[in-house]
């Protein structure tokens, strides 16, 4: 019965994350999966006057409602909010420099404009972070997924296309920048498509065309999880193109050994 809830079941209400519509009037809430495949079951809900579950829960409550739903008192409910914050707070932060120096130092001082002064160097810094936070607005009020999958995400284009590269060129000093950009363009170019193919449905007619087809999934992999897949062939195209182009000069080769044995270390004793 609605009637019998607990309270932290109206107070999520409040927040819009958590939803429930009584279809049929009989005040007892319906929670059923709307895409069960037992044909039986879901006639026999709409002969209920029920067209789909009568409650709604978005995944993204479930970490900061399991306190309350446990009944624990308010300051532990108050931790797991601030934790969750200043996890958040100090990631974005991390990533804004991370973006707005790659931009206005690596970009545009080292490739595109190397006379471009402090003052203009500044300028461009804040406004790739003014667009990086434009963006990551964007995805926040319409995210892909829940955040778990969202995470997962992220990760998969980071396997696609910077992991190999980092690990390449510590561990295998031949990898030349041929190598190593043509498998960072491939991965990261076959993990977009992948995500806007079965995750945004771009060319099948939009998500809730592609919403549940896990059949058309290649290799049964979601698209949280082909970052793999995207990784792997990366390694390849930076191997097989490596192979075919002339291998990096011997100094960028000593500085590679360099970092892998720093200088002045002695040989390992009492082993």
């Amino acid at each position: 019965n609605y009637a019998d809830m607990p309270k932290w079941f109206t107070n999520w209400e409040k927040t819009g994350l958590l939803k429930y519509e009584d279809k049929n009037g009989d005040g007892k809430i319906q929670y059923y999966n709307d895409k069960s495949k037992d044909e039986a079951f879901l006639a026999a809900q709409e002969a209920k006057g029920l067209k789909g579950s009568e409650l709604t829960i978005d995944n993204d409550i479930m970490v900061l409602a399991n306190p309350e739903i446990a009944q624990l008192p308010n300051w532990v409910i108050a931790l797991v909010a601030a934790g969750a914050l200043a996890a958040a707070l100090s990631t974005a932060a991390g990533l804004l420099l991370v973006i707005s120096s790659s931009v206005s130092h690596d970009l545009i001082k080292k490739m595109v404009n190397p006379n471009i002064s402090e003052k203009g160097e500044l300028w461009a810094a804040r406004g790739a972070a003014t667009v990086a936070v434009v963006i990551a607005g964007y995805f926040g009020i319409n995210p892909p997924g829940f955040v778990a999958a969202v995470v997962a995400l992220a990760f998969g284009l980071a396997a696609a296309s910077f992991f190999p590269a980092i690990i390449l060129g510590i561990f295998h000093k031949k990898m030349n920048k041929e190598g190593a950009i043509a498998g960072m363009i491939v991965g990261l170019l076959l993990m977009l498509f992948y995500m806007l193919k079965f995750k945004f449905g771009l060319f099948d007619g939009g998500k809730d065309a592609v919403a549940g087809l896990k059949e058309s999934w290649w290799f049964g992999i979601s698209p949280e999880g082909f970052g793999t897949i995207a990784m792997i062939v990366n390694f390849i195209v930076a191997f097989v193109v490596n192979s075919f182009t002339k291998e990096p000069p011997h100094d960028v080769q000593e500085i590679v050994e360099h970092i892998r044995i720093p200088s002045g270390a002695g040989e390992a004793v009492n082993h």
